[in-house]
């Protein structure tokens, strides 16, 4: 699936729309070079799950759980150097859990992504304009 989006409202709308059907177990590894809008994406997915709650990038913390419809762990893979890293914060039972999990940065641990898991690029083409945004899902 490829969707074209040219301002922040059509990321957070693609987001809340992927999110509106996630069930329970899904893992969606959302990818992309900084500044490219995986906040605003993360932000309709919450949104999506029924989650009031101001989404910020777990980029310290590495997962943020919140409550919604059914539970959103928010991952940042951002400044994980190694899968055993993953270990200590028992990643595995957000994966296998009870809810969806968002993974920004996942291309940093592939080996720790299980293989159902959907991936989702964002990539930003300056050439075609300041807000056009290029969201594949696979």
């Amino acid at each position: 699936m490829e969707f074209i989006s040219l301002s922040e409202q059509e990321t957070f709308n693609k987001g809340y729309e992927i999110a509106s059907k996630a069930k329970k177990g899904d893992i969606y590894c959302l990818i992309g070079d900084l500044g490219v809008g995986k906040t605003v994406f993360s932000k309709g997915f919450a949104k999506g799950l029924g989650i009031d709650e101001h989404i910020t990038s777990p980029t310290f913390t590495i997962v943020q759980e919140y409550d919604g419809n059914m539970p959103l762990y928010h991952f940042d893979m951002y400044r994980i150097e190694d899968p055993d890293e993953l270990e200590m914060i028992g990643y595995e039972d957000y994966f296998f859990g009870e809810g969806v999990c968002l993974v920004e940065w996942a291309n940093n641990v592939p080996e720790a992504i299980p293989s159902a898991a959907k991936w989702i690029t964002i990539e930003k083409d300056l050439e075609q304009g300041f807000d056009y945004r290029k969201i594949t899902m696979k």
